[in-house]
């Protein structure tokens, strides 16, 4: 009787572990729609930090005022990774979309088809950052080296302005560097080979 007892003590301790397994694994392949939501704030959480590290670097930069300049390091987990962005935001060609109007827009957009950019409600795919600057170049292909014709823009159709980076392009220590150039116009660019963001801002 108490051989029969604790066999079947084990069964059922096997029984609880094997289904603790079977959902950790499904939390760790995404697979779950609840798994998909975790990983989807994460994404979130780092995509809206991403976006205040730019801000709060040209925030610095506008405040100290012309020959100002300033470096910021940011490490990137999950932006880097196209799987976690496919998955979690539904993206068949995810990309990185950054741009600014009065702040900084981190975006995550399809890289072909139809292109949606949503502020809230449950298929957000922007996260935005207050700045001290306040300039809208969200059209401004002067600024911005490339464009994204004929996007929904929370409702909107707009030619977006922006650096479109693939998420293989992002380093796992990305450099941002703010200067205001006095002798330059205004420009964004991206700089796959070292990693860095450069912004030069030349407020009017």
């Amino acid at each position: 009787m108490r051989r029969g007892q604790i066999s079947l003590e084990l069964m059922f301790l096997m029984m609880i572990f094997m289904l603790i397994l079977v959902y950790s694994l499904r939390l760790v392949t995404f697979t779950s729609s609840s798994s998909q939501d975790v990983i989807a704030l994460q994404i979130g959480i780092e995509a809206k930090g991403f976006a205040s590290a730019i801000s709060n670097a040209i925030s610095q930069v506008y405040a100290q005022g012309p020959g100002a300049k300033v470096t910021v390091n940011y490490r990137l987990t999950y932006l880097r990774d196209k799987e976690y962005l496919s998955k979690a935001f539904a993206l068949n060609n995810p990309t990185i979309a950054i741009s600014y109007l009065n702040g900084t827009y981190v975006m995550l957009l399809n890289g072909s088809g139809t292109v949606s950019v949503n502020l809230r409600g449950p298929y957000k795919n922007v996260f935005w950052a207050n700045s001290l600057y306040k300039e809208d170049i969200l059209t401004n292909t002067s600024v911005f080296p490339d464009l994204i014709p004929n996007v929904n823009f929370d409702g909107n159709m707009v030619n977006l302005a922006c650096i479109k980076i693939p998420p293989s392009n992002l380093p796992k220590m990305v450099k941002i560097v703010v200067e205001w150039d006095p002798d330059n116009s205004e420009s964004w660019v991206y700089n796959v080979t070292s990693g860095e963001l450069v912004i030069k801002i030349n407020p009017r």
